[in-house]
């Protein structure tokens, strides 16, 4: 089922497969800002990122003593969210935890992820609920890909990323065979906050950034002005592209949370920025995408 949303500037797509955005249009021009998902290069636009995010060490976790498998980014992403509201501008979309997930994640939730359209913004919010007795652990992160270059005019590489203002950022370099944490780091210098999506760019897999080092990231045209914006209070975001210049998008995600590194004991509660929630609390986040161009 799709849900259409919408204001005087904005509609949205959302699909109740894996609550994913699939389309955010400027009224005025009919002009598309996120990734066409073409299945050449990667065939999703928007997905959620819960109860992990990226590979888990052995694509497993250790939970009291007994080993839980689980496949990429969690199980969200695959799954039918039901309605819980809808309005002209926003739509409430709902997973419970069921029998099979219970297979998987040995916890009791309640998620509730929400697009509400505001002026040139789309909020994308998140209230994760702990419905059992014990500490629940857990990630959660957004996953969207914009088109770059806006308008399929020009290639990717004309165009550019900026993280606010700064003079470099501090990358987490990722084994892009184990899509592990290598626990190595490397600074990138920038201009004014702007780096140059180059043909190698992605090759070691997304630029992760790590201990709130920016709280919005933006994609700049040919011209280096911007024209999308994602704003985030995470304290992790990825960014990211499949490494070949022809895939026109480039994926800005707000983390909470990221993949396992290398030397990972396998217990979950020792995971690296993994999220607690004791029974009965609530997690309320998001992040915001604004069109400003």
């Amino acid at each position: 089922m799709e849900y259409v949303i919408k204001n005087k500037e904005l509609t949205a797509t959302i699909d109740s497969f894996g609550a994913q955005l699939k389309s955010l249009k400027d009224n005025e021009r009919g002009k598309e800002y996120l990734w066409s998902a073409d299945p050449k290069f990667w065939g999703k636009t928007s997905p959620v990122l819960f109860p992990f995010i990226g590979v888990l060490k052995n694509n497993s976790f250790r939970y009291k003593g007994k080993e839980y498998e689980m496949t990429r980014h969690g199980f969200a992403r695959d799954m039918e969210f039901e309605l819980r509201r809808q309005g002209e501008d926003f739509v409430i979309l709902d997973l419970k935890a069921t029998e099979k997930t219970l297979e998987s994640y040995p916890f009791l939730f309640d998620f509730e992820l929400e697009h509400r359209l505001e002026n040139k913004s789309l909020k994308v919010l998140w209230h994760i609920k702990n419905e059992g007795t014990k500490t629940m652990y857990f990630s959660v992160g957004g996953h969207p890909a914009f088109a770059c270059p806006p308008g399929e005019e020009g290639k990717r590489t004309d165009c550019f990323v900026k993280f606010e203002e700064k003079e470099d950022i501090v990358v987490t370099e990722i084994d892009i065979e184990k899509g592990l944490v290598t626990g190595q780091k490397h600074k990138m210098s920038l201009e004014q906050g702007i780096l140059p999506i180059s043909e190698d760019l992605f090759v070691h897999d997304a630029l992760v950034l790590e201990n709130h080092q920016c709280h919005r990231v933006e994609l700049c045209d040919q011209k280096k002005q911007p024209y999308i914006k994602v704003e985030f209070d995470a304290p992790l975001v990825g960014v990211w592209s499949v490494a070949n210049s022809e895939a026109a998008y480039v994926c800005i995600e707000p983390w909470y949370g990221r993949c396992d590194s290398v030397n990972f004991d396998g217990e979950i509660k020792n995971r690296d920025w993994t999220n607690e929630l004791v029974s009965g609390e609530v997690f309320e986040e998001g992040y915001v995408i604004s069109v400003l161009k």
